[in-house]
C-alpha cells in the first residue's frame, strides 16, 4: 500500500480563509504542481472550494465533506467573491485558480494525446468529445447512476474503476460532495494513482457541452448571475440558499476580527 500525501506540503503555502486552508497558487501555478508530480506517485486530489462549499463547510453537518476536505492535496480558490471578500474584509489577497480555468489550461498545455485520462460522470457525447476536440487516445469512463454516492456498491464501483485504469489524470466529475468523498475513498485505498481533479463542471465548458460566461462576467465576479439567468430553475438554489450565506459567514469573522483587535490587552505581571 502506498501511502497518500497529508495534504499541502511546504513548497505551496496557504492562507487560511472562511476556514479554509487554500494554496496560494494561481491556475498557471497550480498546473505547474500537478504537472511535475509522475503519473506514478500515489494518488493525490485537488479541490476547488466555491461559495457553496465554505457554507457546507461553515454548516458542519457534513463530516465527510470536511474530511475529503482535509485530505485533499491542493484547495484553489474557485470563486471571485471569495476573492474579492478575503481582500477587502481580511487584507488576504487569494490567486484565482478556478476549476474551470484549470482544466481549460491543463488541456491547452498540459495533458497530451497519449496522456492516460480516467473520468467519473459525463456521458457518451462528453466522452467522443474529448476523444475528438483533444485526440485523446487513452480515456477511460464510468457513469455511475443518478444518487450513486448514497449506495456504497455503487461508490466502490467507481472506486475499483481508478484503479483498474490508473491513470495520469482523473477528472471527478460528478459534482459536490461527490467528487470530493469519491476522491477521498479512492486515496484512502492507498493503490490508486495520478492526480485526481474535483472541478466540476469543468469538462462540460471545455468540450463546449455547456456555454460559459463571457468574459466580462468572469472579471467581475458575476459568472455565478449568467448561469443563473441561464438555467433558472438549476441554479437558484445553489445561489440563494446554497451559497448566499457567505456572506454573513464573512461578515461574522471581520466583526469577529475587529473585536478581537480592539479588545484591551491584559496588563503584564510584574
Amino acid at each position: 500500500m502506498m501511502k497518500p500525501p497529508a495534504g499541502p506540503g511546504p513548497e505551496h503555502p496557504t492562507d487560511t480563509v472562511f476556514g479554509v486552508a487554500i494554496a496560494r497558487l494561481d491556475v498557471a501555478g497550480a498546473a505547474q504542481a500537478i504537472a511535475a508530480r509522475a503519473p506514478a506517485e500515489p494518488f493525490a486530489y485537488v479541490v476547488t472550494p466555491n461559495a457553496q462549499h465554505v457554507v457546507r463547510l461553515h454548516n458542519g453537518e457534513d463530516s465527510r465533506f470536511r474530511a475529503a476536505y482535509d485530505g485533499a492535496w491542493l484547495r484553489l480558490c474557485d470563486s471571485q467573491i471569495m476573492r474579492h471578500l478575503s481582500r477587502r474584509l481580511f487584507r488576504k489577497p487569494l490567486p484565482s485558480a478556478s476549476g474551470s480555468d484549470l482544466t481549460a489550461h491543463l488541456f491547452a498545455h498540459v495533458i497530451t494525446p497519449d496522456d492516460s485520462i480516467t473520468v467519473i460522470g459525463g456521458n457518451d457525447e462528453l466522452e467522443r468529445r474529448l476523444r475528438d476536440r483533444f485526440g485523446l487516445t487513452r480515456l477511460a469512463r464510468h457513469e455511475p447512476p443518478m444518487g450513486f454516492s448514497a449506495d456504497p456498491r455503487e461508490v466502490e464501483r467507481c472506486v475499483r474503476f481508478v484503479l483498474d485504469h490508473p491513470a495520469r489524470f482523473v477528472f471527478l466529475a460528478v459534482g459536490a460532495p461527490q467528487s470530493e468523498c469519491l476522491a477521498l475513498a479512492i486515496r484512502n485505498t492507498g493503490q490508486a494513482t495520478g492526480v485526481g481533479l474535483c472541478v466540476g463542471s469543468s469538462l462540460l465548458f471545455v468540450t463546449g457541452l455547456v456555454e460559459r460566461a463571457p468574459p466580462l462576467f468572469r472579471r467581475f465576479a458575476l459568472e455565478w448571475l449568467y448561469r443563473l439567468a441561464q438555467n433558472p430553475r438549476g441554479h437558484a438554489r445553489r445561489v440563494f440558499v446554497d451559497s448566499l450565506p457567505l456572506l454573513g459567514i464573512a461578515l461574522s469573522a471581520w466583526w469577529s476580527e475587529q473585536r478581537d483587535r480592539t479588545r484591551p490587552k491584559p496588563a503584564a505581571r510584574p
